[in-house]
């Protein structure tokens, strides 16, 4: 920001300059006004000396004549060269008063409607984040600078979460809510939230919250773990049961939580047993246990992509402006499942976004059946904020051939 600062007051220099030198070249005239006033003085006090003289009889009518003309050679050589008097119907006082107010008001008009925060934040996001900290307070100044982003109060909602603060998350993920509509992985997330800022303590709300989310997406990750949780924090072990191996058939057969959730399960049959009750099985889970095995053998989700610019973005941008390609859900989530970043220099160029590429194990390309693919160029390496983008229509996650993505349009 110290340059940005030193261009401003070099251009308030010059903004001023227009103000002050009129005010000094205005003292100078006043100066040569001033002594042509008193050679005036000084002329008419030599006429009435040679007028009295000519009264006493000292002088004779031919004397007086010279001694006049004399005395009008001295005043005029005495005024020639000063400046013609220039008169002001502003006066002095109010050029010095505007001379005071415009960098006042000037600074004030800034702060109001300029973007001071935006371009610091702009330098700061080109950095990688040393910590948890520093991510949270770049993420809460960007929704600030964005309040319309959802993106920006997701990740911001994910990283307290991380920090172990479920009451700013909660707040957070309600707040996406409303702008990105009511999509069942954030209403999961948002009672999972709410769950933990309140003591693990079961609400109306949370139960209202995952009953719509089940409702929407009955394989909804989030809802289908936190009832679990509930259900043995409560010693409800064969509810536990249930819901984790409903979770646990719709998971990727690579998902780390797998090992962990099968832990849970074992755990809740060992307390059930060990209660006087039986593990049941019923049908529902059966079914999708048996067909876990076939879920756990297909391919993954993979796009193949062409990124490009057009011939006016690439005179628009710079090589080291970061782009980002991803694929989001056109019916799920608004955050992107699957991310790649490049710069304007790596372009054109060829990627592939699997799930590999996702940036939480439960947002994966496989698990929507269509997705819109993005490119968004953005100076200050925002993936959720840019300059230019490119957008293709609507296709199917499973789609094989490759893709020709060209970013062409401002970002909006």
């Amino acid at each position: 920001m110290i340059d940005f600062w030193l261009a401003a007051g070099l251009l308030l220099l010059v903004a001023l300059s227009f103000l002050l030198i009129p005010v000094l070249r205005g003292r100078r005239a006043q100066s040569e006004e001033d002594r042509t006033a008193l050679n005036v003085a000084l002329y008419q006090e030599r006429l009435a000396e040679l007028q009295g003289e000519q009264d006493e009889g000292v002088l004779s009518s031919a004397q007086m004549d010279s001694g006049r003309a004399e005395a009008a050679r001295e005043l005029l050589a005495d005024t020639e060269g000063a400046d013609i008097p220039r008169t002001s119907r502003l006066g002095k006082p109010l050029p010095l008063l505007a001379a005071l107010l415009v960098p006042v008001l000037g600074l004030a008009l800034y702060l109001h409607f300029g973007a001071s925060d935006k371009v610091e934040l702009t330098r700061e996001f080109a950095q990688a984040p040393t910590s948890l900290d520093q991510m949270s307070n770049r993420l809460e100044r960007a929704v600030k600078a964005q309040p319309d982003s959802a993106e920006g109060m997701y990740f911001l909602a994910r990283t307290y979460m991380a920090q172990e603060r479920p009451a700013d998350a909660a707040n957070m993920f309600e707040r996406a809510v409303g702008l990105a509509g009511r999509q069942p992985e954030l209403l999961g997330q948002w009672a999972q939230a709410l769950y933990f800022a309140g003591n693990k303590q079961w609400s109306a709300q949370i139960q209202a919250l995952t009953d719509e989310a089940l409702k929407a997406d009955p394989n909804e990750v989030t809802s289908l773990g936190l009832l679990g949780i509930a259900a043995f924090e409560g010693e409800r072990y064969q509810q536990s049961i249930d819901y984790w191996k409903r979770l646990l058939a719709v998971l990727p057969a690579e998902d780390p939580s797998r090992s962990a959730l099968e832990g849970g399960i074992s755990r809740a049959g060992d307390r059930l047993v060990a209660s006087g009750g039986k593990v049941a099985v019923t049908p529902t889970v059966v079914a999708k246990a048996a067909s876990a095995p076939a879920a756990d053998n297909k391919v993954a989700g993979l796009l193949k992509v062409r990124v490009d610019l057009t011939a006016e973005v690439k005179a628009s941008v710079q090589p080291s402006d970061s782009v980002f390609i991803f694929a989001r859900a056109t019916s799920g989530p608004p955050m992107p499942l699957a991310v790649k970043r490049l710069t304007v220099a790596d372009l054109p160029a060829e990627v592939e976004l699997a799930d590999a590429d996702a940036m939480m194990p439960q947002l994966k390309l496989s698990n929507f059946p269509e997705v819109q693919l993005v490119a968004r160029v953005s100076r200050a390496g925002q993936a959720t904020k840019g300059e230019w983008i490119g957008r293709s229509k609507p296709l199917a996650s499973s789609t094989t051939a490759q893709q020709a993505l060209t970013i062409d349009s401002p970002d909006q």
